[in-house]
């Protein structure tokens, strides 16, 4: 049985328009994609008169799976790490997790088909709230998934990026979607006066972003003589690597052989990434450890060691897992150098399906959590807050799937009045191999920089690790790419003062949805009209 022409059309169309906006994104990079969201806008325009929540709904569905599957087909990578018993679910997983993530375009293609405004102004503005808040709600949702949100389509670093620091990555999203789709209403609603003025202030909004940008980052602060200096670890250790037990001395050997060797400047921390050895702090740090021992030995007496690992509390019988970020330093005594914890970070937002699973008593019921192998996940440490310890300035740690989130850093200021002078990601992105998944994360991280006004220093075991500004900058000489091994040696940039977004958070964003609905609320004028004849 053949679809209908039209059905067939339309399907592909919103397919393509997807395609086109994902590939806006770093590190494609291709920006003319961006005129996908008002392609989409004038799909929704003519959606099916008879159903148009439905045809909407549909429309938008469609376009969002096929943005999220070229955004996150590198999800297959992880798992091929273990191709023989995984692999098949490869798949499954990507379309399951695209289709999944395309519900909430799909929900906002329905929303602008029933808040849908008559001016071409008021539907531009209604269009970005529609697909902004959806885009907020999927950033939220069993602790949220904001991965490629669309207003991060501009490269981290770039003149309208640093939007980001009064407006966050979420109201820039909405101010993208609003000017974008404006610029094109001649397009898409006929060549008369109200579209012209209305593309007339899309361009107005995408000048200003590259004005005010680049006069953003020609005041950018010099760099403090007297900062620490950093060593960023990168040991190329591949995922199969990792997970074979016999590889222990091969990885412990290349973290210490990077760690120990000569610099210019003596670094005062060194960054490990996240997961860097296959082993529990509790036996790295148990008395009598040879690990512990090792990694001592390749420090200096003031050096600071920042590594991800796992913590194991509770009793044996019913453990609690808890991804960490862990400063150590060395402690010589009479029986040679040994490892002391100065402080810790739990790791407070959990990947769903991956280090946790939802609704785990009814999912569990069904086979689920044996089938996504998470076992009995990690719990979530506390709320997170910026860590001290001795050799460095206050430090805010986001591991690994926390970087994606705006807002992260400033919460943790607010819950303990302690502002951090710097952000420390450390990730474990090498299951996701030689892909675009890696340059996404190191894009979208570099973002919490621009919203912060704080510089960001990256640790993963194959890449991508980079010290990245207060900006949101990162030249090629403070990046190791994927399948590198080597480190970084940097000062520590210099941290801002805080930013408008810091002091007032996603409070424009919520403005702005508030005029996307004042926008929508005029469609009832004329339906008052007839009531009160």
């Amino acid at each position: 049985m053949s679809l209908p022409p039209r059905f067939a059309r339309d399907a592909g169309l919103a397919l393509a328009v997807g395609a086109v906006a994902a590939l806006a994104h770093p590190p494609f990079g291709f920006l003319p994609g961006l005129m996908g969201y008002p392609l989409l806008l004038a799909m929704l325009e003519r959606a099916d008169r008879a159903k148009p929540l439905r045809s909407a709904f549909w429309r938008g569905w469609l376009a969002g799976s096929a943005y999220f599957l070229i955004g996150c087909w590198w999800v297959a990578e992880a798992f091929l790490v273990d191709a023989l018993e995984q692999g098949w679910m490869a798949p499954f997983a990507v379309l399951l997790l695209a289709g999944g993530l395309g519900l909430f375009w799909g929900a906002a293609g329905a929303l602008y088909i029933w808040l849908k405004p008559a001016n071409p102004l008021w539907k531009v503005l209604v269009f970005a709230g529609a697909l902004s808040a959806m885009e907020w709600l999927r950033g939220h949702v069993f602790t949220g998934f904001p991965w490629d949100l669309p207003g991060e389509t501009w490269a981290a670093g770039s003149a309208p990026s640093q939007a980001a620091s009064v407006i966050g990555a979420y109201g820039l999203t909405w101010l993208t979607l609003a000017a974008v789709a404006a610029l094109a209403m001649p397009l898409i609603g006929g060549r008369d006066r109200q579209t012209w003025r209305t593309a007339y202030w899309g361009a107005i909004v995408i000048a200003g972003l590259y004005l005010l940008g680049l006069q953003r980052l020609d005041h950018a602060a010099p760099a403090d003589p007297t900062a620490p200096q950093l060593r960023i670890v990168q040991a190329n250790v591949p995922q199969t690597l990792l997970e074979d037990g016999s590889s222990f001395p091969t990885i412990l050997s290349r973290y210490l052989r990077l760690t120990a060797q000569p610099a210019g400047r003596r670094p005062t921390i060194v960054i490990w990434p996240e997961g860097a050895l296959p082993e529990s702090a509790n036996d790295m740090l148990a008395p009598g450890s040879w690990v512990a021992s090792a990694i001592a030995q390749s420090l200096g007496p003031d050096q600071l060691l920042l590594i991800g690992s796992y913590r194991v509390l509770g009793p044996a019988a019913a453990p609690e897992y808890r991804n960490s970020l862990l400063a150590l330093r060395r402690q010589d005594d009479a029986n040679g150098p040994k490892l002391a914890l100065k402080t810790f970070y739990d790791k407070y937002r959990l990947v769903p399906f991956g280090e946790y699973l939802p609704m785990d008593k009814l999912l569990g019921r069904l086979g689920i959590k044996k089938l996504v192998h998470v076992g009995d996940g990690f719990a979530s440490g506390p709320r997170p807050a910026p860590i001290v310890a001795p050799g460095a300035p206050a430090m805010q740690p986001l591991i690994c799937y926390e970087a994606l989130f705006p807002g992260f850093v400033r919460q943790g200021g607010q819950l303990t009045g302690v502002r951090a002078r710097w952000i420390v990601n450390v990730s474990d992105d090498a299951w996701f191999g030689r892909t675009s998944g890696p340059w996404q994360h190191l894009n979208l991280s570099s973002y919490r920089a621009i919203e912060e006004g704080l510089p960001l220093v990256r640790a993963t075991p194959t890449g991508v690790s980079a010290v990245i500004d207060a900006y949101g900058r990162n030249p090629r000489s403070l990046r190791l790419g994927l399948g590198e091994q080597g480190v970084i040696d940097a000062p520590l940039p210099p941290a801002l003062a805080p930013t408008l977004y810091d002091r007032f958070g996603d409070t424009v964003f919520a403005l702005m949805l508030g005029l996307s609905l004042l926008a929508a609320l005029t469609r009832l004028r004329p339906f008052a009209a007839r009531l009160r004849t």
